[in-house]
Parts: C-alpha cells; structure tokens; sequence
C-alpha cells in the first residue's frame, strides 16, 4: 500500500481505492471524499500516514496532489511514525523520558501513558465519535432546534455496547482526561459511561440501565438554558445567580419530559441528580430513598468526573484522591449502597493509577477486583531495581495472590515530573 502524509490530505480528496488507518482500519471507501472532520480526528489520534492502493481522484480540494509515500527516517520501519510522549505526559523524569522529535533516534525506554496504546484503537474512536454526536445533540438543544428521541436512544445503546465490550479502556478514557472541546458533552458522555458500570454492579434490569445511560447523557442540559454570562463568570455568583444556577435541574427536567418526551423515570434523574442523602440538595431537598436511585447513580457518577475532569479553572484529581474524596462522604451526600457499588467495580486506585509498590517499583493498574479493591492488578513501569519497561513489557502483577507485595502510595505523574526537575 502507499503512505500518504496526513499533512498532505484535504477536505474534498477521493481516491479509486478505499483508505485505510494503520492497515486496516477504513478511513473512507473508495470515490467518498474525504472530510474535514476526518482529517481533524486523524491529527487528534496522533495519526501521521494513511494507506490506500489507490490513485487519487481530482477535485476542487485536492488539485495538483499527488500521492506519493512520505519519506524520512520516522518511516524506515514501514510503519507510521511511533508515538513520541512529552516528560509531562509519559510521568517519568526528564532524563528517563523519550524526548520529542524523530522516532528513529536512540532513545531510553519510556512508560507510555494507558492513553497513548489505547488511542490509535477502535475503542477509542467509538469514545470520541459519542462524545461528537452527543455534542450534536446539545447543540441543536440549545438553539431550540427539535432532536428525536430516537438519537439519544441509539447513543445510550451503542455506548452501553462499548463499555459491555471495551469496559476497562472506557474507563481509563475517563481518567486520561485528554479529549479537548465539547466539555458538556464529554462529561456527560464520562457520567453516562461510570452511571452504566455502577448500574450493573447492583444488577440492575437492561431497561432501567438504558434508562440511567439516557439520564446520565441528558442531566446537565438545562444548563444550556442560563445565561452564557452567568456559566462563563470567574469567580463567585452572586446569590440570585447561584440560584439560577440551582434552577438547571428544573429545566432540564422540562426538557427531558416536555420536550423529549421521556417517561418520568428519565425525568426524575434529570430531576434530582443534585439531591443528597441527608436531605440537603436541590432544587426540593428530597432525602435518602425518596431520592429516585437512577438519580442517587448519577450524583455519584457526576461527582468522580468532575473531579477527575480536566477544568478551565482547576487541575483534575488523581483517580485514587478523588475516590477518596467519596470515602470521605459518610452518608451525607451519597447513597452508601451506591457508593459501594461505584468502589467495588472502580477499586481504590482506579485502572490507569500510577502506584508505588512497598520494594519500590512504580506500576500502573490494569484490573481491579471487587471484593478486594485495594489489591488490583499492576504492570510493572519501573522496577524495584529502577530498569524501565516499555508499554506491555513489564510484570503484570495480581496483588491478590502476590501477598508480599502492597501499594504503598498513589502517584500523580505530574509530580514525577516536578521531582526530575
């Protein structure tokens, strides 16, 4: 097949034969042009080349193009160019860190962040590409332009689907935190997907776990109501405005049954997502079991992804601090029953935390367990003796039958990165 340089691609291109992502995922059949969007995604996904073994076919957006292999050492191995992490990206310190610029330079093994060997997969572009219909759909809410149900029902089933299927990479997704743009729509998207896990934890029936994934999707979208000063404001509101703010369940409930036409079971998660157990949330103060239980999942689900969640105005949590936080609780915000659900499919240090192991080896985990959540398993990054492995090569590790190993302690990437100066 013949490379072709994504830096050459353009919006409105076609060729005679279909073109492919990494061999043999379909970019676009043959004679369909090729897309702005495609190209914008194959850019986000580190994408360098794509292959095709066709020619290509003259039009407005591709006029004197020729499709010509890229050339250069990044490309003697027959392959697209490897991805290249920065120090901040990769955790390590600078020296232990691969160094940006040509992937043909010798350079020491470095530990590549759970995001890095996911996002080139299918997983992940299924996870982008419901966060970008999902924007759609808020989009066209906001403007007041009529949607169909039937869009958001087929988003819940297809995510449902995925996280069935791919649950452990969605959730590290969630913990990469490195999607930009479409902020309301990603973290419903990442609400929805945590709503789905804790929902089959308790076993809940197929429909009232569609039902919860729709109520996950849809529960901030009241938001779109209020003012665009009052969301964008720095700084504290005002007491009329932060009871505007605490108005939004309100609207959305409206839009979910008046407009959408969902049942009062959707409703009521649109409802109630900002009630807590004692008593003291809003907007009607409602408490404990009166609290409809696809909105007690939802509050929990918002609450981890908000604060694992990359913000304008502030740094995302570590996944292990954030689940701390919510251990943290006692029964004052959250249903305690749900809070284990969430633990036990989440563990202590999330899929994708960075742990310190008591011989001190750096590992990251890969699986948790239920019924034990403090002993997930761990792949080796760095070892006891300070070699570093690359991606997949180090000891994958079940800390449920090695029993001489523990955690000692969490460890923000960032701030191995502080300490290698």
């Amino acid at each position: 097949m013949k490379k072709i340089s994504v830096s050459t691609l353009r919006p409105g291109m076609k060729f005679t034969e279909p073109v492919y992502i990494e061999g043999n995922n379909l970019l676009v059949p043959a004679s369909v042009e090729v897309r702005k969007k495609d190209i914008e995604r194959l850019r986000s996904w580190g994408i360098d080349a794509v292959q095709t073994e066709g020619d290509i076919i003259a039009s407005s957006g591709s006029k004197g193009f020729e499709a010509s292999p890229p050339t250069g050492p990044q490309f003697q191995d027959g392959g697209a160019e490897k991805n290249v992490l920065s120090p901040k990206e990769t955790g390590l310190p600078e020296e232990q860190a691969p160094s940006p610029g040509a992937a043909a330079q010798k350079k020491k093994p470095g530990v590549l962040s759970l995001m890095d060997v996911q996002k080139n997969k299918g997983a992940y572009r299924s996870y982008l590409e419901t966060i970008e219909k999902l924007d759609q759909v808020l989009t066209s809410i906001g403007e007041g332009v009529s949607v169909e149900a039937r869009s958001i029902d087929n988003i819940a089933a297809r995510l449902l689907q995925a996280v069935r299927d791919e649950r452990d990479r969605f959730i590290g997704f969630i913990l990469g935190g490195e999607v930009s743009g479409h902020e309301m729509a990603k973290s419903s998207v990442n609400a929805a997907i945590l709503s789905a896990l804790i929902a089959q934890e308790l076993k809940l029936p197929n429909h009232k776990i569609m039902q919860i994934i729709i109520g996950a999707l849809l529960h901030d979208v009241g938001m779109l109501r209020l003012p665009k000063e009052i969301l964008d404001k720095r700084g504290g509101l005002s007491e009329a405005e932060l009871q505007r703010m605490k108005n939004h369940p309100l609207y959305t409930h409206k839009i979910v049954s008046k407009e959408l036409l969902y049942p009062e079971d959707v409703g009521l998660i649109a409802l109630q997502h900002h009630e807590r157990w004692d008593g003291e949330g809003y907007p009607r103060r409602v408490s404990g079991n009166a609290i409809d239980m696809g909105a007690r999942i939802v509050s929990v689900a918002d609450a981890f992804e908000a604060m694992v969640s990359q913000k304008s105005y502030r740094n995302s949590m570590m996944g292990y601090q954030a689940m701390k936080n919510l251990l943290s609780d006692n029964s004052r915000r959250f249903d305690p029953d749900v809070l284990k659900a969430f633990i036990q499919t989440m563990g202590i240090y999330p899929i994708g935390s960075i742990i310190l192991l008591n011989n001190g080896a750096l590992a990251r985990v890969t699986e948790v367990h239920g019924d034990a959540p403090l002993r997930p398993k761990i792949r080796v990054l760095i070892d006891e003796f300070g070699k570093v492995f690359k991606q997949d090569d180090g000891d994958l590790i079940d800390l449920l039958t090695e029993k001489s190993l523990f955690i000692a302690k969490a460890v923000d990437p960032k701030e191995l990165n502080k300490q290698g100066g």
